[in-house]
């Protein structure tokens, strides 16, 4: 079938950037390890040695694929009615998601396909079977900022905000994996990323792995900064900075999408480290 030939490439897709994220993860222990050596030798044991997170370890830089052709499905004036669509593909293997447009309905946008063709035949046989009734086929030119290949435009960076401010106030449930996994907030940035032509993946984990290190000091506008809020110290919580110390951010389950501060006592003891993709 079609969608299950789609399934299996996206999880080849995902394995392969599971390697990439480890073969990564190798090259930062061993910048970690020499700057631990150097701290020790040159600060010495009663001096500030600089934190982890504020050094940036050597390694090429990460790019973000653009985004393939997808499928947009709905116009929901209930929210409601936009988790139910987006939690049953996900349960089918979707990277589906919703987000509120012209601040009137919701959509359910999913997939990334590498030609019109096979997302048009995934979208008709989801409509033979009853799951959606019309939908769009979104194309790559139709991501404006991506389109001009000036992927590092500051123009970006402000579509970033605008996009993740769109869902101020909205419920965000995000349903199909753990909690344990952070996807709830990682959700919330996979669909900023992508509704601006950017493949940005899924989980915490994989969105931390596969950004560039960024300081504290050199934080821009889109770029994600991560946080560690369980007690095995792991990256579990994520939200995208919108520039004066502030982020947006899904607190929870069942909450609405908010702005917070970095200053705060307590994110400011669980601030994990930021990544950037532009």
């Amino acid at each position: 079938m079609v969608i299950s030939s789609a399934i299996t490439m996206a999880k080849n897709k995902k394995m392969l950037m599971q390697y990439h994220g480890s073969l990564i993860h190798s090259i930062n222990r061993s910048a970690f390890l020499f700057f631990f050596l150097q701290s020790f030798f040159v600060y010495g044991c009663s001096t500030y040695a600089p934190r982890v997170q504020d050094f940036m370890p050597f390694k090429e830089k990460a790019v973000l694929l653009p985004m393939g052709y997808s499928i947009q499905v709905g116009a929901f004036s209930d929210v409601n009615n936009a988790i139910r669509l987006t939690s049953y593909l996900q349960d089918k293997g979707f990277d589906a998601y919703y987000f509120l447009q012209d601040s009137k309905f919701y959509k359910v946008r999913f997939g990334d396909y590498t030609s019109f063709n096979i997302a048009r035949d995934i979208a008709e046989e989801l409509h033979s079977n009853g799951i959606i009734t019309e939908y769009l086929i979104v194309k790559p030119e139709d991501y404006q900022g991506i389109s001009s290949k000036n992927t590092y435009n500051v123009s970006i960076r402000r579509d970033l905000v605008l996009s993740a401010k769109k869902f101020i106030g909205v419920p965000y449930y995000w349903g199909g994996v753990s909690n344990n996994t952070g996807f709830d907030c990682s959700g919330l940035t996979m669909a900023v990323y992508k509704l601006n032509g950017l493949n940005l993946p899924r989980t915490t984990s994989e969105q931390w792995n596969s950004g560039n290190p960024v300081d504290n000091k050199h934080l821009s506008e889109g770029d994600l900064v991560f946080f560690s809020t369980k007690r095995n110290g792991k990256i579990s919580h994520v939200g995208i900075y919108v520039g004066n110390n502030e982020f947006i951010h899904a607190p929870g389950e069942g909450k609405t999408i908010k702005v917070e501060s970095l200053l705060t006592d307590y994110f400011q003891s669980h601030y994990m480290g930021a990544r950037s993709y532009l």
